[in-house]
């Protein structure tokens, strides 16, 4: 049954070619067959909604996709997120879930290596050894071990990942049954590896980026704004998937939302934006980069403006909350596994129980940090208080110290109360603003699923991605 579905699949990508946007209510036919658990119901039909409205911004970024984005990449976002890792996968994830009590992540955040080519401000890749490396090997196996619990959705960071192309384009070759994602500073993009981007099919690009030339360069170093710019033009010329990340603080909050630069993004081709609040991870990190709260409300309220009036998938890993019902690390959703092989909750926590050289992923999922995240999250009520770090830095205390979890920062182990006191006072300020800010979203007027207008457009804009 499954090959037969596959085959009427690759026979609906392939005639995608002339009119494909009058096609897609078939291929969403095709989802709900492939649905047999009624999973994704509510996510296909909000996407029928959604992509039959030719006057939706989402009717114009799928057309925009559809017309600018090679047909192999599309190929590929369609089978291995919407079929394997969203559907296919899912099921097996929930039925593991069920049966041993613990989470198994959608995607896997794996760091191929430390080493990066630049030294920006405030990195918490710096706190690594600089040396170490994941062997193509071992994240052959981490893929291999993912793809049996249903994980087929994989993203590279640092380090800076394309210091090591060649064993990801490598992956992607082996497993071309997955997606992938690699956060890049975009300093090693050139015309050989679009091509083999173009080959392979299934891995996109998220450039690093904070905003304006000044605001990225205080943070990357002079000059690398321009470079970030020219590979995202070599990009587009290649009829290539990509889209830009942005650490927002206090110093480039607002370049980063404004919209003179998201105009910018998506006249160079992005279609997706990827939105991470600063946070003080290292001995030496700096505490005056955390947005204030004033300023984490400005990007909960632009963003959600990007979303309804811009064709670019725009994320806000902590102000998302809400949507997600609360943190996604711990392998809820996803996890974080460095150079060294030590498997984290999250790319911002730094402290873990075991490492993959000498567990399996499974038995990792297993560990005692991973089982604290299981237990107590969600680690507020209020979801737009969603970081057991940033917002509830007590619950990452316990869980540490009651797991027995050590530091895996090489160059200066942190004690995880010392690291929590430089987000004490942040998370204090947050609170109040993130309290009114719930209160006023869970007034909105639903149209009686239960769900607001706002949260319905989230999951939709969700599912094209």
């Amino acid at each position: 049954m499954r090959g037969i579905e596959n085959t009427a699949l690759d026979l609906l990508l392939r005639s995608l070619g002339s009119n494909p946007m009058d096609k897609l209510p078939v291929l969403l036919s095709i989802a709900e067959k492939l649905d047999r658990r009624n999973l994704r119901t509510n996510e296909i039909q909000l996407l029928r909604r959604v992509l039959t409205d030719k006057t939706s911004i989402w009717y114009q970024f799928t057309e925009g996709l559809l017309s600018d984005v090679d047909r192999k990449s599309l190929h590929k976002i369609v089978e291995c997120l919407l079929v394997n890792a969203s559907v296919t996968g899912t099921e097996r994830a929930r039925a593991l879930k069920a049966q041993y009590d613990c989470n198994v992540p959608w995607a896997i955040l794996m760091d191929p290596t430390s080493a990066c080519n630049l030294s920006c401000v405030g990195c918490w890749a710096a706190e690594y050894e600089r040396c170490s490396n994941l062997s193509y090997e071992t994240m052959d196996s981490i893929c291999r071990q993912g793809k049996e619990l249903g994980i087929y959705f994989y993203l590279f960071s640092g380090g800076e990942p394309l210091v090591r192309k060649e064993d990801i384009i490598r992956l992607c070759d082996e497993h071309q049954d997955c997606y992938f994602l690699s956060f890049t500073n975009g300093t090693l993009v050139d015309d050989e590896l679009c091509r083999e981007l173009l080959r392979v099919g299934n891995l996109a690009l998220a450039f690093s980026i904070e905003g304006d030339e000044a605001a990225t360069d205080m943070r990357r170093g002079a000059g690398t704004w321009a470079k970030v710019v020219e590979a995202m033009q070599r990009m587009r010329e290649h009829r290539l998937l990509f889209g830009y990340s942005t650490c927002y603080h206090r110093y480039n909050t607002e370049s980063v939302g404004s919209d003179e630069f998201v105009d910018h993004m998506i006249s160079l081709g992005c279609r997706f934006a990827w939105n991470f609040t600063y946070i003080p991870v290292g001995k030496d990190a700096r505490v005056d980069l955390i947005a204030t709260p004033e300023q984490r409300e400005y990007m909960y309220r632009r963003i959600r403006e990007i979303r309804q009036t811009k064709p670019i998938f725009a994320l806000d890993f902590w102000n998302d909350g809400e949507y997600t019902q609360g943190c996604i690390a711990g392998g809820r959703i996803y996890l974080h596994i460095n150079a060294s092989g030590d498997v984290e909750p999250c790319a911002f926590i730094h402290y873990s129980n075991v490492n993959i050289h000498d567990v399996t992923l499974f038995e990792a999922l297993q560990s005692p940090l991973f089982k604290a995240y299981r237990e107590r999250q969600p680690f507020n009520c209020n979801y737009l208080r969603p970081c057991p770090l940033l917002d509830n830095p007590d619950e990452l205390v316990s869980m540490v110290n009651e797991s027995g979890a050590r530091s895996t920062e090489a160059q200066a182990p942190e004690p995880v109360e010392e690291l929590c006191a430089k987000t004490r006072d942040a998370a204090e300020k947050w609170a109040a603003v993130a309290d009114r800010l719930m209160k006023e979203s869970t007034e909105e007027p639903d149209d009686g699923t239960g769900e607001c207008e706002a949260h319905q457009e989230l999951r939709a804009q969700a599912s094209l991605v």
